[in-house]
């Protein structure tokens, strides 16, 4: 028996309909100067003694990618992950702006109590924190390694967490764009808005987007790299520019580029002093384009915060 989808009759979807084309902006809307150029800082050390530096609220957007514990290295293994884990989330809760956001990837192949696992997470945050979880976004792949004793893996999912239900959500900027023939069966459904359709549709909690192969140009060396694209994704949909953005797992450094390209302001921070060299190649690949965006390199945090500020200031002037 099919079953009617009344999706689009909800209460609040009409409103915002109703808002959008009546072009009133809604409650959590920012209003922001783009910039001419964005500040980065790359700090070699622990993140927990980052956390405790950064000021309250400080931060739009908190994107990483954490060990999963699975001994791949000595910054991936912890004898109670979720002990390790809560110290972190807690400061990230702390620093977090009220309409910022949070992102963790992370999987659910857990083993034993050791493993890190993104449902102690998703746990620890329900019963021992304020933050909400707004969705788990999967990352779904077509290329992966193959398996014989379980199903091969070919996804990742990340969870999206936020400090209030006022957070910034920016949907035009990841819309994904019709085809031609998708494109005009969406303009004859009569429960959407044409303005709407023409910018793209919802990408969903479902993103496709591949794993970067051993020869991609994206590659910089570091084993778990992510791809450009993802990051890119929740970078334009959760924060704005010239806002700040802080990877405190910074890896390769991949945040911190696409804050570049896209006009945010970024902190990376990372344990191994090799995300140094990676983010360098990173920077190479930028400068090598013609359309490189401008940024600044800080060499402390106060300097940091001190440059964002005084732009800001003359903005305001």
């Amino acid at each position: 028996m099919a079953i009617h989808n009344k999706s689009h009759n909800n209460s609040g979807l009409m409103q915002l309909n109703k808002m959008h084309k009546d072009n009133i902006k809604h409650k959590t809307s920012v209003d922001f100067t783009i910039p001419d150029v964005s500040n980065y800082i790359l700090l070699n050390q622990d993140c927990l003694d980052l956390l405790k530096s950064l000021p309250d609220e400080s931060v739009q957007l908190i994107l990483i990618d954490p060990p999963y514990n699975l001994d791949l290295a000595e910054w991936d293994a912890f004898d109670n992950y979720i002990e390790w884990a809560s110290k972190w989330i807690n400061e990230s809760y702390r620093v977090l702006s009220k309409n910022g956001s949070m992102v963790i990837f992370g999987g659910t192949q857990f083993q034993d109590e050791k493993s890190g696992d993104l449902i102690e997470i998703i746990h620890y945050c329900r019963h021992h924190t304020k933050f909400r979880l707004v969705n788990t976004v999967v990352w779904y792949y077509k290329n992966g390694m193959s398996a014989h004793r379980y199903f091969a893996n070919r996804h990742e999912e990340a969870i999206w967490l936020t400090k209030t239900d006022q957070y910034y959500f920016d949907l035009d900027s990841v819309r994904v764009p019709y085809g031609e023939k998708e494109l005009q069966e969406a303009l004859r459904d009569k429960r959407l808005v044409p303005e709407n359709v023409m910018k793209g549709k919802n990408p969903t909690n479902v993103w496709e987007i591949g794993r970067l192969n051993g020869n991609s140009l994206e590659r910089v060396g570091h084993p778990t790299q992510k791809p450009l694209e993802i990051m890119r994704r929740f970078v334009k949909a959760l924060s704005y520019p010239d806002s700040i953005v802080l990877d405190y797992f910074a890896g390769s450094g991949t945040t911190g580029r696409v804050c570049i390209e896209e006009k945010r302001n970024s902190i990376l921070c990372d344990k191994d002093e090799q995300s140094k060299v990676f983010f360098d190649k990173h920077l190479k690949m930028m400068k090598d384009n013609l359309f490189c965006q401008k940024f600044i390199e800080n060499n402390s945090l106060d300097a940091f915060f001190r440059d964002i500020k005084e732009r800001n200031d003359k903005v305001c002037q």
